[in-house]
């Protein structure tokens, strides 16, 4: 199985706990095993993504709700559904504005992990310090999952609780897998694609 940076950013650094609320910002690959991981550890999972077709899927995979980043106030809407704001937060997107939604929509004491990196002109975004005193937030950084926490992974595979293959919205051949990466940075889409045909 492929290692996941939303593995590590919900269960490991994010310490999310059952009944706890989650709230992932973009709900893509990374961000939807997020949702699936999320709800099957008892979080309280809210999905925010742009793409309706990505907020339903989040929906199908256990989010108890989704927001609609275009309708508004993100973080606000966070703070009203999960009455007060979430506990734990991650940015799987990488921009400046995903980052900011995911820390103002914490409750107090609550956790950011930034799974997306961040790059170009979001590379340094300004970070809300008085914010994060007042509140006394955490903010957390991830890349990857280390070996050592593969196995609780694996259990949650093996029972079925977590189901990767529910991911899988698009099989590709590997001379259409530029194209598809070339559209990752656009955005959009649904689930993920998998190259499972090596023909030209």
């Amino acid at each position: 199985m492929k290692r996941q940076p939303s593995d590590a950013a919900v269960a490991v650094r994010g310490r999310v706990q059952p009944g706890e609320w989650l709230a992932v910002h973009g709900c893509g690959g990374v961000g939807l095993s997020a949702v699936m991981l999320g709800a099957a550890l008892g979080a309280r999972v809210v999905a925010v993504d742009v793409d309706e077709r990505a907020l339903a899927l989040a929906a199908e995979l256990g989010a108890a709700h989704t927001v609609d980043a275009r309708s508004g106030s993100v973080d606000g809407a966070v703070r009203e559904l999960t009455g007060g704001g979430a506990q734990l937060s991650l940015d799987a997107v990488g921009a400046a504005a995903t980052a900011a939604a995911s820390i103002h929509g914490l409750r107090k004491r609550g956790r950011h992990v930034q799974v997306g990196l961040l790059v170009g002109a979001d590379r340094e975004p300004p970070m809300p310090m008085a914010e994060l005193i007042a509140r006394e937030l955490e903010i957390l950084g991830v890349h990857g999952m280390a070996v050592g926490h593969f196995p609780g992974l694996l259990e949650l595979v093996a029972s079925r609780a977590v189901e990767p293959g529910r991911l899988v919205r698009r099989r590709i051949t590997l001379s259409e897998a530029g194209d598809a990466l070339a559209a990752m940075s656009g955005g959009g889409g649904e689930g993920i694609a998998v190259v499972d045909r090596f023909e030209a």
